[in-house]
């Protein structure tokens, strides 16, 4: 099948209606994926990531307590006022930038059921279409960005892909797990897939890392899942239902990554990109030299 015989991919799915309870107190009274890192909020590097791999249809779905999400990628008009009184006109223009990043929209997950059923949510916006689905805990840096990747791929193969990197055996735990075929450079034929697995049962050191795209044969797959691991449907068995029949690959991520599922690796992240900003990275250097003396 050649590539101009595939859909393409126009359309992203961005689940962020989690609790954040590994953030507390911090999410207390705010929405996890607004956890700044650096001087963005975490969700804004997703959003700019599938932007920059020619997406700009964006479907994010939120629970309560989500309306910073809302807030923050539309107008301030208030906000842009008090900065035009003051001459501040870069700061309009960055605001400026951020509400026309691209067309995004707004559904509520109502129930707290778990990842697959966030992505089932999305049937209606997306219809017979395959999409992205970017994870908002996971910020992916690199020219090339992970989910043009997958997009380039998809393009080629005409079916779904999921990005993984290699992790430690003892870290599997944490992760969606493939069991996979090497078929090409950084690229994988999916066999199998486990949702969290004991290092001694993984199939593989292979994780899923929060970048798919997917064929509509998904949202079937969704409806026919039954809650798993911990009482909800999760995407890992979903796409293990989709693997019966369809092809699944797995393209292998090596460039930098940042989880933002967690405090320490908020904090690491949050250290590792100041030290790449121009603005300030320099300076920082000098002071963490500094400070480990």
């Amino acid at each position: 099948m050649s590539n101009t015989e595939h859909p393409t991919v126009k359309k992203a799915v961005i689940p962020a209606a989690g609790l954040g309870t590994r953030f507390l107190p911090i999410t207390k009274s705010q929405p996890k994926e607004m956890i700044p890192v650096v001087d963005k909020p975490t969700i804004q590097y997703v959003v700019e990531e599938a932007v920059a791999s020619g997406v700009n249809d964006i479907l994010i779905i939120t629970g309560r307590g989500k309306r910073a999400i809302e807030d923050h990628f539309d107008r301030s008009f208030e906000l842009e006022s008090v900065l035009k009184k003051k001459n501040d006109y870069n700061a309009v223009a960055k605001l400026e930038e951020i509400a026309k990043l691209a067309d995004i929209h707004y559904i509520r997950q109502k129930i707290a059921a778990g990842l697959g059923h966030a992505v089932l949510c999305a049937e209606k916006h997306i219809g017979n279409n395959p999409f992205v689905v970017l994870l908002g805990d996971a910020i992916t840096l690199s020219n090339n960005p992970c989910t043009r990747n997958l997009i380039e791929h998809y393009n080629k193969f005409g079916a779904s892909m999921v990005a993984v990197e290699r992790v430690p055996r003892q870290e599997v735990k944490n992760y969606g797990i493939i069991q996979a075929e090497k078929v090409g450079d950084y690229l994988y034929k999916v066999i199998d897939l486990v949702e969290k697995p004991s290092p001694k049962d993984a199939p593989s050191d292979l994780a899923m890392l929060g970048r798919y795209v997917l064929t509509p044969g998904i949202f079937k797959a969704l409806a026919q899942t039954k809650p798993g691991l911990g009482g909800e449907v999760q995407l890992t068995d979903a796409l293990k239902h989709l693997l019966k029949n369809e092809e699944i690959y797995a393209f292998e991520v090596t460039g930098p990554r940042y989880d933002i599922g967690n405090k320490l690796s908020w904090i690491k992240a949050t250290i590792e990109l100041a030290l790449l900003n121009e603005e300030f990275g320099p300076e920082l250097r000098k002071y963490l030299k500094e400070l480990l003396k």
